[in-house]
């Protein structure tokens, strides 16, 4: 993907629905200071050439019963593209990952898996990342407390 050259009007735009993405273009444009066909065009555009990937709800984890999350390190037998790219296949199945990550390092892989706890990990171990192709080893670590999340990147 090509470098998208952003303004100051763009950057000014995605703060704001990096903080509200459900603002109406009325509100948004009024924020930005633009005309409501501008800043519409202004959106329009930054969606189509991919700078706004997509829209989506940050849940609260608590109340719908995941609160713990556990980073799993997985080395796996090969490095061989084929084994990756089937890997990467499966593991994006189980729907407690919310992301895994190619590593440089010990490991070749971070998943952050998400549970209601250490017996509902155990679940997930025996049926999801056990069962994973090509992993030599696992290694798991539960986190004690979230410190903090981004859901928005600073545009400077």
């Amino acid at each position: 993907m090509r470098l998208i050259d952003l303004d100051a009007m763009d950057r000014a735009i995605l703060a704001t629905l990096q903080r509200d993405a459900r603002i109406t273009n009325a509100d948004l444009a009024e924020r930005v200071h633009l005309s409501p066909s501008a800043c519409l065009r202004r959106v329009r555009r930054l969606e189509r050439d991919g700078v706004i990937d997509h829209y989506t709800a940050v849940l609260n984890r608590e109340a719908i019963g995941l609160p713990t999350s556990v980073f799993v390190e997985i080395s796996l037998a090969s490095q061989r593209e084929d084994v990756l790219d089937e890997f990467e296949d499966v593991v994006m199945r189980a729907p407690e990952v919310m992301s895994c990550h190619l590593m440089a390092g010990a490991a070749d892989y971070l998943v952050h898996v998400v549970c209601d706890g250490v017996e509902d990990y155990e679940r997930i171990h025996r049926s999801h990342l056990a069962q994973l192709p090509h992993v030599n080893r696992l290694r798991s670590s539960f986190a004690i407390r979230n410190v903090g999340d981004r859901s928005h990147i600073s545009l400077g």
